[in-house]
């Protein structure tokens, strides 16, 4: 922690072509209790030369031989130090006063009148580390946000590559034997000749086939195969998918060509819509939803709107309502943002990515050479 400013040994440049001057505001430093270390100098040349060297406040005359305080405050405005600049000088009208104080200065003096020196440096001197030490806490926090942006960037990707892995894994693994499994049971009835053991069969196959439809859905969800034919066909696949499954009107506008989008583009988008599709299922009481797809100006925009009852802002402020902050994290992974409006008219949820600057620290989910489509599983 640093001492208090009357302890310290302050350093100051002073801007001074007079010598007596120059004593005068010694005098009255030594008088106010200040300590410090003061360097005079009555030149541009010199004032330039003596910016390269650390300083706590500048005491600058107004009127100098070819030079004036207003220019020095200009030259150390320019040098992009944060240094304290008060002007003092025998005749300042208030016009160029007020020119210097609009211009940064943080304080006139009258030379007639320095009682006030000590604290007008003291006060500049204070404020000037104030605004320094808000200038690092804005930097940290900064910093600190961009640390937590990659850090929500690195989840997101990790969590897509471990759904992959799982859908991955229940394809080859649960699919492949719930599919040798329906091969067995499908044998076993062709062959059995007591009204029992066929009861018990058919019974078994329909346990199996609930447990293949449960697998196709876990696997859809973790990791959709739509996906591999593109973003329009996944959002036109999930939208049928919703409609039959809730009972809810969905129009569905998208483009008529396939799109070739950068990598992770199509999973955000398709999970933007799954999220969005989650919600007004559980929470909107829509009677129709719509969802557009459209790319203008080099930017990809996906808009879902339905018209429910809308979102309250005690709704988005949860504390443990993480879908639409995830949305936010998720559509950062790819440089794109997330608006979201509501009222009493319905919900809209747009996903804006721009397409031809984008920025992603995005990793694709590493996907298998042969293609996994867990429609096929238990085909006989």
């Amino acid at each position: 922690m640093s001492p208090p400013l009357k302890d310290r040994v302050l350093r100051v440049l002073h801007l001074e072509d007079s010598e007596l001057d120059h004593e005068l505001l010694l005098a009255h430093l030594a008088r106010g209790g200040l300590k410090a270390h003061v360097v005079r100098v009555d030149s541009e040349v010199r004032f330039l030369s003596a910016l390269d060297q650390p300083w706590d406040v500048v005491v600058s005359d107004y009127n100098l031989p070819g030079f004036s305080g207003l220019v020095a405050l200009d030259l150390l405005k320019a040098n992009t130090r944060d240094v304290p600049f008060i002007l003092v000088s025998g005749e300042i009208g208030e016009e160029t006063a007020v020119e210097a104080m609009r211009n940064g200065a943080s304080d006139y003096l009258l030379k007639n009148n320095l009682a006030r020196l000590v604290p007008a440096m003291l006060h500049a001197v204070d404020a000037s580390e104030t605004r320094r030490a808000r200038q690092r806490a804005d930097r940290e926090l900064i910093e600190s946000k961009e640390r937590l942006r990659e850090l929500a960037q690195h989840l997101q990707t990790s969590v897509e590559q471990e759904r992959a892995a799982i859908a991955r894994e229940i394809h080859d693994d649960v699919g492949g034997s719930l599919t040798a499994l329906k091969f067995d049971l499908a044998w076993i009835a062709r062959h059995a000749t007591t009204p029992e053991v066929i009861a018990r069969v058919s019974s078994a196959l329909e346990t199996v086939t609930h447990a293949v439809e449960a697998s196709q859905r876990i696997m859809h969800n973790l990791r959709p195969a739509i996906l591999e034919q593109g973003l329009v066909a996944a959002l036109h696949w999930i939208a049928l998918r919703f409609e039959r499954r809730t009972g809810i009107h969905c129009e569905i506008r998208l483009p008529s060509q396939q799109l070739d989008l950068p990598a992770g583009v199509p999973l955000v988008a398709y999970r933007a819509a799954q999220e969005a599709l989650t919600n007004i299922t559980k929470h909107a009481q829509a009677t129709r939803v719509r969802i557009d797809l459209a790319v203008a100006g080099g930017v990809l925009s996906l808009e879902i709107s339905d018209n429910g009852r809308g979102l309250r802002q005690e709704d988005l402020s949860k504390a443990r309502s993480f879908g639409i902050r995830g949305l936010h994290e998720r559509a950062g992974t790819v440089g794109g943002w997330v608006d979201l409006a509501s009222g009493s008219t319905g919900t809209t949820l747009i996903l804006s990515v721009p397409l031809n600057t984008q920025d992603s620290s995005f990793t694709e989910p590493m996907q298998d050479s042969r293609s996994y489509d867990p429609s096929q599983w238990g085909e006989i």
